[in-house]
């Protein structure tokens, strides 16, 4: 799934297993979508704050809530199309 929203909430990392940076986005829609960033592939956004505009490509998974986005990087075992997202005009991937 491509597409970009703005940031509703922050959420802290989880730092059980592999590392995630989470965040919800409000789409165009108007529905909300959990994205979930691997931050030991990838690096952190650091400086990511409601009401900023993201955008990304990664895998998509519906849920009740309005669904998730995760592998928004690169897979270094290949067996994903890598993902990424966009925020002030810089890649993390």
């Amino acid at each position: 799934m491509k597409a970009s929203g703005v940031v509703t909430k922050i959420f802290a990392d989880d730092l059980k297993g592999s590392k995630h940076q989470r965040f919800t986005l409000l789409l165009s829609n108007q529905k909300t979508v959990l994205v979930i960033h691997n931050i030991d592939i990838a690096p952190k956004i650091n400086n990511l704050h409601i009401g900023d505009r993201v955008e990304f490509l990664g895998t998509y998974q519906w849920n009740k809530l309005g669904g998730m986005v995760h592998w928004t990087h690169h897979d270094p075992h290949e067996k994903h199309s890598a993902g990424w997202l966009k925020h002030k005009d810089k890649l993390y991937q």
